[in-house]
């Protein structure tokens, strides 16, 4: 029988990334590699003069990957297992340094020859059909790949297989014919995801220092805090998908964080860094048209942000601290926004209020994760028998919060701000019932693990803070 039409006497050569995995490792070691020190940036202008071997190899060598928590393609991974039991040879034949193509074959137990790149070889495009045609002589592969660099190895294949191409490879498979393997295409839902479009609410506390003020029909202030909110918006956004690429290993680990958009592979890295820069352009750009104030503070949210998504998200309450302290921050850029002064009273509410609901997001974390003792959550500094000490934290700055909120309603400031001031005192038990219904909610493993968004979202907390709004209004008259 000739040997190119016995399709298992044919080897199927693969390519990694783009093609098994719906990731590329460059890219996703990149960030592993930043997050562990971000110094390194400095080195991969030096690596990259190197050439892209030279580059792939420096990062290989300082970090690991999780061949398990990758996310493959099931439908390919699927028919390689099927074709790898029948007997034919399958070969993994990827641009991706030599450790980690070896860690996924031994993860995945189905390729019987891997070549990769290694040493100053980088295993991409006419280097990779050359060793293919040496190998299996030409036309004496299939292969199946997803992109532009794959063009050549698909010319010297017997059979193309094109797997969730780019423009280029989709054109090349429409003018032969080829198999296609097509991934789901991402939505309009998909980029809503990766922008947490339900997180922008949480920058209406933008517009506290202006109501505080009772300046509701000030035209100029309401422009202010709309242009402070879309700024803040498009920020947040830049950092949330930075975030990302800098969780992904931990967010795959996770039962809900895994169905992200960079997490599952459903949007690529590059297409994430160019969204990031065009959110970061309007961010900066609405900020442009605001006081010098604003900008100051927005830049501060910035860095601290940036520090979080580093290092401080894993430090031991400093991660607490950090989240109640990126809240006051969007009140203090509210206040620089409009040139309302902000009082201590409020910042001092603001701290503890916000403590105590990012405490209760760690102890949902400590609930939900199943960790031996004495072992810290992945990516935290959280065991699971601190359970109890961060809930008395939580319980203590919520009770902390209505204290200030009382304290501050029997001031001289409050006398001459509201002509009614017996009623703006229901918003301290307004602030016990929210805090401490979603602690409640929380010990009985019914709350969101975001509390703010819960509240946005809780028709109960909705109209108690609809209540709280009208009491603040009525007391102003």
């Amino acid at each position: 029988m000739d040997a190119r039409s016995d399709r298992n006497a044919i080897p199927l050569a693969v390519d990694l990334d783009g093609t098994l995995i719906a990731t590329d490792l460059l890219w996703e070691g990149l960030f592993i590699l930043l997050k562990r020190n971000p110094l390194y940036i400095f080195l991969l202008p030096f690596w990259l003069a190197g050439g892209p071997a030279r580059l792939k190899q420096a990062i290989a060598q300082r970090i690991d990957i999780d061949p398990a928590s990758l996310p493959y393609r099931e439908v390919l991974l699927q028919r390689l297992r099927t074709e790898h039991g029948e007997g034919r040879q399958v070969v993994l034949a990827t641009g991706t340094p030599r450790k980690f193509a070896e860690a996924i074959a031994a993860h995945l137990g189905i390729f019987d020859r891997v070549l990769a790149t290694d040493g100053p070889h980088n295993m991409t495009s006419g280097r990779k059909r050359a060793s293919l045609v040496a190998a299996y002589g030409d036309g004496g592969f299939d292969y199946a790949g997803n992109s532009r660099h794959d063009l050549q190895v698909f010319d010297a294949a017997r059979t193309a297989i094109v797997v969730a191409p780019d423009r280029q490879a989709a054109r090349w498979q429409a003018m032969h014919s080829a198999e296609m393997m097509p991934a789901p295409k991402p939505t309009f839902r998909t980029i809503v995801k990766m922008l947490r479009v339900h997180q922008w609410l949480k920058n209406s506390l933008i517009a506290v220092p202006m109501v505080l003020s009772h300046e509701y029909f000030n035209s100029d202030m309401i422009w202010e805090c709309l242009l402070a909110f879309v700024s803040f918006s498009a920020v947040a956004s830049a950092i949330y998908i930075l975030n990302d690429f800098f969780d992904l290993a931990l967010d795959r680990k996770h039962p809900t964080k895994r169905n992200r958009p960079f997490a599952s592979g459903a949007l690529s890295i590059p297409f994430g860094l160019g969204s990031m820069a065009l959110l970061l352009a309007i961010g900066i750009g609405a900020a442009c048209f605001l006081r010098w104030e604003f900008l100051g503070v927005l830049f501060g949210y910035m860095v601290v942000t940036t520090a979080y998504s580093l290092s401080f998200k894993r430090m031991l309450l400093v991660d607490v601290l950090t989240l109640a302290g990126l809240y006051t921050i969007r009140v203090l850029a509210g206040a620089a926004a409009t040139g309302v002064d902000v009082s201590f009273w409020l910042l001092a509410f603001s701290i503890f209020f916000f403590l105590s609901l990012a405490l209760v997001k760690r102890f949902v974390e400590l609930r939900t994760t199943a960790i031996p003792a004495g072992e810290r959550i992945a990516g935290r500094g959280y065991r699971t028998e601190d359970q109890e000490i961060v809930a008395q934290a939580g319980m203590a700055s919520a009770f902390s919060s209505a204290l200030v909120l009382a304290l501050y309603m029997d001031s001289a400031a409050v006398r001459e701000l509201y002509p009614n001031p017996w009623l703006v005192w229901p918003l301290a038990p307004i602030v016990l019932y929210l805090t401490i219904r979603v602690w409640i909610l929380a010990r009985r493993d019914e709350m969101h693990d975001d509390p703010v968004v819960f509240i946005i979202r809780d028709w109960r907390s909705q109209i108690v803070v609809l209540i709280g709004a009208a009491l603040l209004v009525a007391g102003s008259l």
